[in-house]
């Protein structure tokens, strides 16, 4: 497995590289943002372990740029920063995990051969699935160029189904990729919010965008308008 680390702190890279090499990981490391970007644009990695405070060019910025050129590499965002907004302009930058100064080595390890296994699967900032386009961080959704209001949990059910085009997925899929654990509810809801999507994002525009798999759960599909 090859791993690049992008850390500007050289005894920590130093322990990084030689904890990784003793793991059986391959890993290069650079020692600033800018060279870092370069490194992970032109070069094959499995995963990429990145601090956020970088020279030349911090983690955030590095971590947004290889997303805008679909360098789709798992990215494991590391910090000394401690706080919620942190982690997540981290996330929504297009990072896929986040550890926090001090960490656990054994804890680093088992992330980031979590993140190899996933694999590069690309994870566009804008998800869009013929006119139709839905931003996360924006929390906006348009169709043919015009504005569509959801509710926050109709978001999160069709942002789900977006990011598993291609899939059928369950309700029960979809509870657990949308819901609370500790507010599990009624998989009769999912039908609930697939219709009220299907009156916003379908109906005015006379298209068909969700399918029903009987008997499985729902795909997306793209279908022209309606006649």
């Amino acid at each position: 497995m090859r791993v690049l680390v992008v850390e500007d702190d050289r005894r920590l890279a130093g322990l990084l590289v030689r904890g990784l090499v003793a793991e059986n990981f391959v890993v290069d490391v650079e020692y600033n943002g800018r060279d870092g970007l370069w490194r992970a644009s032109e070069h094959a990695y499995d995963v990429i372990v990145l601090d956020v405070m970088l020279p030349s060019l911090n983690g955030y910025r590095v971590c947004a740029r290889l997303r805008a050129a679909e360098v789709w590499t798992p990215i494991l965002m590391l910090t000394a920063k401690d706080g919620e907004l942190d982690e997540a302009e981290g996330l929504d930058t297009g990072a896929d995990d986040y550890l926090t100064k001090p960490f656990s080595y054994l804890v680093l390890v088992a992330r980031l051969r979590a993140l190899a296994r996933r694999g590069s699967t690309p994870r566009p900032p804008v998800l869009r699935l013929g006119n139709l386009e839905l931003d996360p961080i924006a929390r906006t959704c348009r169709r043919d160029g015009r504005s569509i209001a959801l509710t926050a949990k109709e978001f999160a059910v069709l942002e789900y189904l977006l990011r598993r085009r291609g899939h059928v997925a369950t309700k029960a899929e979809i509870i657990a990729g949308v819901w609370d654990e500790s507010r599990e509810p009624d998989p009769n809801l999912v039908e609930v919010y697939v219709s009220t999507l299907r009156r916003k994002i379908d109906t005015p525009f006379g298209t068909r965008t969700i399918a029903t798999v009987r008997g499985v759960g729902y795909r997306l599909v793209t279908e022209g308008r309606k006649r």
